[in-house]
């Protein structure tokens, strides 16, 4: 956050809220949430992460002082935060070995939850809004946390503009059960209101923009798995494995995750743009991710009328170099894109 900000940024478009939950002792905490069997024993290990969660937030939002803060609620598949199946049956046989009774009970449980939450393919399963769907306590507690950083840093005077943000939405009524559930009752406990608004990363978030943009106060284009969704492309296996043969042999012109696709991806978010804002005119819409740092995608979303772009801090000064130069070559000013 500091180094952004001095690089010339007016504010966090995407505040990833899953690192928080990586440190080794809040881990093994929200290993408990997931490992919880009802609603009871989510929400009380939830609230033990709570204290942690407010501390973080308290320090990002001091820094970013005046500035806007988006906040992502949790994201990422479960399954990333428990071990792995193998490094489980190793300790298994290790307690079984030393007759650990209690440690072999331990492990078989929590073997069984792995496997339990083992998908297919993971990055289009169980999360974003789904985990919030299901497990509304998760998101609950970060509200709580976010709220309660918020209102110690205005009793102290500081001015804040912090919003919530819901990621991986694909039909507007995610959006109103997780708000009615996990969202508006904390902000009715503490007499405070935030924007809500959601990732636009979805193929048919996309298409049924107008109907989310009823029940959202702001969208940003997740346009990393949105490109992953168009070209049903994994970023990871491409990259590795043939998009240098289809750059080479020209069947891409460039690497669209480096650089926005603005035919077919693009073409996306112009439907998203036009009928989010024909249902809600005060609709503040961005893009995050990798395109947000790219001169030629930053040129096309000054053409569509995008209101923002965020990109990773050391990315920042390209991005409002390449934010300037659309804004005067719509003037007539021009400048080569690189």
């Amino acid at each position: 956050a500091e180094i952004a900000r001095r690089f010339g940024a007016e504010g966090i478009g995407l505040l990833r809220t899953e690192r928080m939950f990586r440190r080794p002792e809040r881990l093994s905490i929200f290993q408990q949430v997931i490992m919880a069997r009802d609603s009871e024993e989510r929400r009380e290990a939830m609230n033990k992460l709570v204290p942690f969660l407010r501390n973080d937030f308290l320090e990002i939002f001091r820094v970013m002082e005046g500035l806007k803060v988006t906040v992502r609620l949790f994201d990422p598949p479960l399954h990333e935060f428990l071990p792995s199946s193998d490094e489980l049956l190793e300790k298994l046989c290790e307690a079984r070995m030393r007759g650990d009774s209690d440690e072999v009970s331990k492990l078989e449980s929590l073997l069984r939850r792995v496997r339990e939450l083992r998908e297919a393919n993971p990055m289009m399963g169980h999360r974003g809004v789904r985990v919030g769907v299901t497990y509304p306590e998760i998101y609950e507690a970060q509200v709580r946390a976010i709220v309660e950083a918020y209102l110690q840093l205005r009793k102290e005077g500081k001015d804040l503009q912090v919003q919530i943000m819901i990621p991986q939405v694909a039909d507007y009524r995610e959006i109103k059960y997780v708000k009615e559930k996990a969202i508006e009752p904390v902000f009715k406990e503490y007499g405070v209101r935030m924007p809500v608004g959601t990732m636009i990363e979805v193929v048919r978030a996309c298409i049924t923009a107008d109907k989310i943009a009823k029940e959202a106060d702001f969208f940003s284009f997740g346009t990393n798995d949105l490109t992953q969704g168009v070209f049903t492309f994994s970023r990871d296996d491409v990259e590795n494995k043939f998009m240098h043969d289809y750059l080479e042999k020209g069947i891409l012109d460039f690497d669209v995750f480096q650089s926005l696709d603005t035919e077919g991806v693009g073409e996306l978010m112009r439907i998203a743009v036009e009928k989010g804002r024909a249902a809600n005119p005060n609709l503040e819409i961005g893009i995050c991710g990798e395109h947000g740092g790219d001169p030629k995608s930053i040129e096309f979303c000054h053409r569509i009328k995008l209101d923002y772009v965020s990109a990773s801090a050391f990315r920042v000064p390209v991005a409002r170099l390449a934010a300037a130069h659309a804004a005067l070559r719509e003037r007539g000013v021009e400048f080569p894109i690189y």
